[in-house]
């Protein structure tokens, strides 16, 4: 008799489990966007250009080194932060300085802004700079795009073709 119960109220509380379950995974409603809504991501890493410029070694710099650092050339590690600045439709919308990773200031940068926006056509403006010594953008890119309601539009940087892409 009291296995028969132990069997009852485990499925009782399997049950009340389930039960749970089934009303939270229709309850509440959510609505990821409005239905007249579209995102622009701005997404991507990036490696800034180094800081400094290498210098060769002379031959006496050279021999006071260990063997295993003689290297003829000597390279800065630390890279430049990326600069990223978004118009639509003329208006700036984001301008974002990310910093390089890493403890040496020596990896990439990373940039991610989500920017929702009315479904439609747009006229998008994105300028991204990479190196420090330069006076303005390095990269441009300029597009007219039509986003449908609860459309992605993805904006990257393509390091081998180095261009900024709209996905």
């Amino acid at each position: 008799m009291n296995r028969l119960g132990q069997w009852s109220g485990q499925l009782l509380l399997y049950a009340a489990f389930a039960a749970t379950l089934a009303v939270f995974s229709h309850w509440p409603n959510y609505q990821h966007l409005a239905p007249d809504r579209a995102v622009i991501k701005v997404s991507f890493t990036h490696q800034g250009q180094r800081l400094g410029d290498c210098t060769v070694q002379t031959p006496a710099e050279l021999a006071k080194l260990p063997p295993n650092m003689r290297a003829p050339t000597r390279c800065p590690r630390e890279r430049a932060p990326v600069s990223v600045e978004l118009d639509l439709d003329g208006v700036l919308v984001l301008r974002q300085t990310a910093l390089p990773s890493g403890l040496s200031r020596d990896g990439a940068a990373a940039v991610y802004q989500r920017i929702e926006v009315a479904a439609g056509q747009h006229r998008i403006a994105v300028r991204l700079k990479d190196d420090a010594h330069s006076v303005g953008f390095n990269y441009h890119r300029e597009a007219v795009v039509t986003l449908r309601p609860a459309e992605i539009l993805v904006i990257d940087f393509d390091p081998a073709h180095h261009q900024i892409t709209l996905q």
